[in-house]
Order: C-alpha cells, then structure tokens, then sequence
C-alpha cells in the first residue's frame, strides 16, 4: 500500500493500493490527461473524472476495480489537483519498476 499527499500542509492522505495502480494502468487513466503545459490543476482532475464515468457508463458489466478505484481515490474528498499529482508521480515510479513475477 501506498500513501499520497492530498494537501500541501500534508494533513490529508490518500491510500493507494497496488490494485488501484494496475487499474489505472488497465484503462489508460493517465494517458494523454494532462496538457503540455505540464500544469495539474482542478480542471485536469474534472476531466479525469468525466473520463472514468464515461468508461463506466459504456461497460456492459461493472468493472469491480474500476469501481474501487473511483471510490477510494479518484472521488475521495480528499482529492485535490495535488493529490493527483502525488497519483501521477506515484503511477510513473511503479510503473517503471521491474514485475517481481
């Protein structure tokens, strides 16, 4: 499990599991989401959300992962342009690690 910074002052967290990382890795959530301006603000994290529900409204079956994803971080409360950050910098570091399998 992983932990990211929600907020700049550091007093909100978000939990991250490795789950929830193969899930974004499974849909693309991160491909082609932010600009090239580089910049991750509150209309980036909108536009990651419009394109999770618009991937749950086109499956045919509900994607239990997917699900768990939004729930746990994407919708969390706690979630913040700088939590999506955090995300994106943690999604880049594991996905550049080996598999271990």
């Amino acid at each position: 499990m992983y932990k990211i910074q929600a907020n700049a002052s550091g007093t909100r967290s978000i939990n991250v599991t490795e789950k929830h990382l193969e899930t974004i890795e499974k849909y693309s959530l991160l491909r082609n989401l932010i600009d090239s301006n580089g910049i991750i603000d509150e209309q980036v994290l909108d536009k990651l959300k419009m394109n999770v529900r618009a991937i749950l409204e086109t499956q045919q079956e509900t994607d239990k992962d997917l699900l768990d994803l939004c729930l746990d971080v994407i919708y969390n409360s706690n979630m913040k342009a700088l939590g999506l950050h955090n995300l994106v910098l943690l999604f880049i570091e594991w996905n550049g690690k080996p598999s271990t399998d």
